[in-house]
This record gives structure tokens, C-alpha cells and sequence, in this order.
């Protein structure tokens, strides 16, 4: 691998509060070893386009609260041909860039690999995504801010099912992965969490929920969007149908899980990879994701990473159907 002298860098997918605290690390990270730190607007977008401009310290300044990405993110038809990659390339090339850090899940790290195998470019990752469903980092940036957005919004939600006697069926973001709903769920003490990666068996919750509803005044289902059993709407059909005498209501959290301030922790989670990201480009090291397991940052190679988790912590499973009685 020839010496890195300038490094490009990109979010990618879809936006998670924390995208810009590590923008902010591996810009300042690449000035602090004498690197050229050029920032690529909309993603692969942005790349096969040659949208592209050189980054320093006031670049970055007073961002780390911010949530969003202010290099932006968007989707990209040319990069998926073959042609589009080469023009990513070429635009790569002309500006001097001899390595790439990319902020973003599972679509991106996918992106990256077929771009090293394709011309060899230099590519480390960091994982950006609310779903925490990568493979080789056990909290990916945003998820923290995202479950802690959906806690604060069905604490509200839960005064007025306590005020009106009411089943709030609340769906969450999780199309391939139930993982926000799993620990927001037990956060809130909901009565049932339906997730893609649990079969539960809904008749018998329903009929547990039946049996102790005059210990409670309220009742919170939390639905991963991904889950077998439909969306809100159709849990909602089946407990009127089950119930008529409970007065259901939905709530769909929707995109304000994205957006808003992240959490300290996901600031310095972000920190932290953006570090190892720079660091890890001029070690040598090109096709692995920056994750942290326990309190060790790590490096995954992209293949491994983008398997989605397919099992979720039992223990947690246990914990939630254990406390909603």
C-alpha cells in the first residue's frame, strides 16, 4: 500500500444523530498526522459526481451536537454499475485522494468492499445507523440517541393511555432488526415487544395482558416495523378483534427516531471510531469496520460486519416477558 497523504470521507445510508461527532474525529484526526481530509457531499452520490471539497479545523467546529449529517447522505443508482464505480474512481484520482473513510451501515460497507475489490482503494468503515444490527461492534453510532428518542416519546405516550384507560400499539423503526424495540420495550415497561427475530406467541400474551388488566390502567405494545406479524395497524386489528371492549389506539414514531442531539455516549462513541478509523487507514489496514466490544475498539472485516444479528440477547427476552406481568 503506497503512503496515505490525503484521505476522503463520506456518510452514507441512512442519517444517525452521532454521523457528525465522528465526521469531527477523522477530520481532526487526519490534520493531527499531517493529512489532507477532503469531504464528499451525498455519499456514493457524491463520489461518482466529484462533489467534493478540502476539510480543516473550522470545518467541523461546533458540530459535535448537531444531529444529521452535515455532509449529507443519498441514494446512488450510477455507483451500483460498473461504470458509475469507475467514475468514482477517476474522480478519486484527479483530487489526490488515496484512501476513504465511510460513516454508515451495512448498504455502504457492501459499497466498499466491491469498490476495493474492484480498484483497491484504501476504505475504512464506521458503523452509522440507529438499528444497531452490525456484526462486530456491540453499539453502532445512534442507536444510543434513537432508543433514549423513543423512551422520552412513549413516557408521554403512557400518560395519556393512563388517563384514558387505553392499549397504545407503538411501532418503531427495525425493518430488519428488532433491536430498538427490544430495549426501548424493557425501558418503558411495555406489555409486549414484537420484534422480527422473536416468535412470540401473541394469543398468549394477549390473553396475560386480558387477565391483569385491572392491575393496570394502561398498556404499551412496542412493534419493530419489521416484524411477522404486520405493523401497529394490523396488532391493533387483532386485540379489537380479540378485545372490543379495549379502546385501542397507534402511534408511529417514525423519523424523529433519526434526528435530534446524540447522546454523550454516542458522541464519544463516535470520537472514539473516528480516531481508529485514521489510525487504521495509515497502519496499513483497508477493507474492516472500526467497531467497539466491550470497551476495546476492534476491527471487523466488511463481509462479517454487514450479516445482520439474527439472534437477539435471550437473557433480554426473558427479562422483558418476566416484568410484564
Amino acid at each position: 500500500m503506497k503512503q496515505i497523504k490525503s484521505i476522503g470521507l463520506f456518510t452514507s445510508g441512512g442519517d444517525a444523530p452521532g454521523m457528525n461527532a465522528a465526521i469531527r474525529a477523522v477530520v481532526r484526526t487526519g490534520l493531527y498526522y499531517d493529512l489532507k481530509v477532503f469531504g464528499i457531499t451525498r455519499g456514493y452520490d457524491g463520489l461518482v459526481k466529484g462533489d467534493l471539497f478540502e476539510m480543516d479545523a473550522k470545518s467541523v467546529a461546533n458540530i459535535i451536537q448537531r444531529g444529521g449529517t452535515i455532509l449529507k447522505t443519498a441514494r446512488s443508482t450510477e455507483f451500483l454499475t460498473i461504470e458509475g464505480r469507475q467514475q468514482a474512481y477517476d474522480k478519486l484520482q484527479e483530487a489526490g485522494i488515496d484512501a476513504l473513510v465511510v460513516i454508515g451501515g451495512d448498504g455502504s460497507f457492501t459499497g466498499a468492499k466491491k469498490f476495493i475489490d474492484e480498484h483497491g482503494v484504501p476504505i475504512i468503515g464506521i458503523p452509522g445507523t440507529i438499528d444497531n444490527d452490525l456484526q462486530g461492534t456491540d453499539f453502532t453510532i445512534g442507536y444510543d440517541t434513537a432508543i433514549n428518542t423513543v423512551v422520552d416519546a412513549i413516557d408521554k405516550i403512557r400518560d395519556t393511555a393512563e388517563s384514558h384507560d387505553r392499549v397504545f400499539i407503538v411501532e418503531v423503526m427495525g425493518r430488519d432488526s428488532g433491536l430498538i424495540a427490544l430495549r426501548s420495550g424493557i425501558g418503558i415497561g411495555a406489555e409486549a415487544i414484537l420484534i422480527p427475530e422473536a416468535n412470540l406467541d401473541f394469543s398468549d400474551t394477549l390473553s396475560r395482558m386480558d387477565k391483569t388488566r385491572k392491575n393496570k390502567s394502561s398498556r404499551i405494545i412496542i412493534v419493530a416495523e419489521g416484524d411477522d406479524g404486520g405493523g401497529a395497524f394490523e396488532v391493533a386489528d387483532l386485540v379489537k378483534s380479540r378485545f372490543p371492549h379495549y379502546d385501542v389506539r397507534v402511534s408511529v414514531l417514525g423519523h424523529i427516531q433519526r434526528g435530534g442531539k446524540p447522546s454523550c455516549m454516542d458522541r464519544v462513541l463516535a470520537s472514539r471510531l473516528g480516531v481508529a478509523a485514521v489510525e487504521g487507514l495509515l497502519a496499513g489496514q483497508s477493507g474492516e469496520m472500526a467497531g467497539l466490544i466491550g470497551s476495546d475498539v476492534c476491527f471487523t472485516p466488511f463481509d462479517r460486519a454487514i450479516k445482520h444479528i439474527r439472534e437477539v440477547n435471550p437473557n433480554l427476552l426473558k427479562i422483558a416477558n418476566i416484568l410484564s406481568l
